[in-house]
């Protein structure tokens, strides 16, 4: 199969097109940005959020052109993180040896940075990235602090990137803090005069142009308005608790209002 490169120079309409492209092949976050990586001729590339190193290993083992990929993770427990995968020191250790075991046939390629991003971003030199990837701490204060200080690694033409791109807020409990890659990135792009695009599986991609002409691409129909008064007002949290404190009971309230609906 033949792929059309994204130069770095492409139009809006280009990239939108390659885009949806590329979206209707993938069955998964991994195979998309496989496709995308190696159709647009990334050597540099940099994934915040490691975790265990699945993701990782799939862009490892299946672009080849990759000459160098940062891969930027703390590893440990952080006492102001409030989100499911904060686990304890000793899970998060035995996930950085795990990431390291699945990434060390690449170990001449991959620069591990272990550390938060502000600690250890300066590492990275000013406008090399062709790629970065965030997948990191999803919160109003988390993916603030990565999409500050990730863009200007970032060459012109590279490409912002990142998961948990959610059209809802609330990803997990309410006992949570909300995940705010959505709207946060797209208000971002906003600010940076950069075309950010919503993609399948809850991808986001942002390219960094010369020129400043922002919009937002929704190419899943999914996303709506950015404000947050409809996710947070009285009666959604009202909503929200009472699907977490009586599941099942909400549950036949919603089957039996779809039953008599129909």
């Amino acid at each position: 199969m033949t792929v059309e490169m994204i130069r770095p120079t492409a139009d809006k309409e280009m990239l939108q097109e390659q885009l949806r492209a590329i979206a209707s092949r993938s069955d998964s976050r991994q195979n998309f940005w496989m496709e995308f990586i190696n159709s647009s001729g990334v050597q540099q590339a940099a994934e915040i959020g490691v975790y265990r190193g699945d993701f990782a290993l799939t862009l490892l083992q299946s672009c080849p052109g990759l000459a160098r990929y940062y891969m930027i993770d703390p590893w440990k427990h952080l006492t102001d993180w409030n989100k499911p995968a904060n686990h304890p020191d000793a899970q998060l250790e035995t996930y950085y040896q795990e990431a390291m075991a699945k990434t060390d046939f690449a170990r001449e390629k991959r620069v591990v940075l272990r550390g938060k991003t502000v600690d250890v971003i300066e590492s990275i030199p000013n406008e090399a990235l062709d790629f970065a990837y965030i997948d990191g701490d999803h919160t109003l204060r988390g993916i603030t602090i990565d999409l500050v200080s990730v863009y200007p690694k970032m060459r012109t033409g590279g490409f912002l990137c990142g998961d948990d791109f959610c059209p809802s807020i609330w990803e997990h409990q309410s006992s949570f803090e909300p995940t705010l890659v959505f709207p946060l990135a797209v208000h971002f792009a906003e600010a940076a005069g950069a075309t950010i695009f919503a993609l399948p599986h809850a991808q986001f991609c942002l390219q960094k142009t010369a020129e400043r002409n922002f919009s937002f691409v929704d190419l899943t129909g999914n996303y709506g308005d950015t404000a947050l008064l409809g996710q947070v007002a009285p009666p959604k949290l009202l909503k929200l608790a009472m699907s977490e404190r009586f599941p099942r009971t909400v549950g036949l309230l919603r089957r039996a209002k779809a039953l008599f609906s129909s």
